[in-house]
């Protein structure tokens, strides 16, 4: 058994303005690609190369003699989490229950945006910020490199990229303006 790189749940060019067909070549052609590639050629002949991705990436994980395996696990694994939290009609509030929940464990929308932007635009070098859930409650989070709640016995809900093989090619390093237009107009609640 082998790890694919999944189909995108839209087309290449369908993000833009906010994310160019130029960005998405490189970081879903190139960077997601070669996770999933070095992940085969890692588990080639190993107990994780029949396993789903999801256990890779919790088996390897905190375990430094299976750090390769695990960044590239996580990377393929983060990365395809990360296309599906967007969506060409996406953006802005929740509706229904997320937002019920959001409220709840935020106070507001409001507030739960501003944390969570606080968290993608303070992470230090590359990573992450997260929506996820554990023990039926919401948490804004961040995690740097191939790090993810999935490790740590949480829900991953919604996430964004910000390393910056992510956003430089459209936004430079206005990694602030990236995380504004993936909350206002990508950012796939439905999903």
């Amino acid at each position: 058994m082998s790890f694919d790189l999944p189909a995108l749940p839209y087309e290449m060019n369908a993000l833009e303005p906010y994310i160019s067909t130029t960005t998405m070549e490189y970081h879903y052609g190139k960077h997601h690609r070669t996770y999933v590639e070095n992940l085969n050629k890692l588990v080639k002949d190993t107990e994780f190369a029949a396993m789903p991705l999801e256990d890779v990436v919790r088996k390897t994980a905190d375990n430094p003699s299976y750090a390769l395996i695990f960044n590239n696990a996580a990377q393929a694994w983060n990365h395809a989490f990360f296309w599906s939290c967007m969506s060409p009609n996406g953006g802005g509030r929740p509706e229904g229950e997320m937002l019920k929940k959001i409220e709840r464990d935020f106070g507001s929308y409001e507030n739960f945006r501003q944390e969570f932007k606080n968290a993608a635009t303070s992470q230090f070098g590359s990573g992450w910020a997260w929506l996820a859930e554990k023990d039926g409650k919401l948490l804004v989070l961040k995690t740097s490199n191939a790090d993810t709640p999935l490790a740590h016995g949480m829900k991953p809900l919604i996430t964004v990229d910000v390393w910056e093989h992510a956003y430089y090619l459209d936004y430079q390093n206005r990694r602030v303006d990236f995380v504004d237009a993936f909350l206002d107009h990508l950012v796939n609640w439905k999903k």
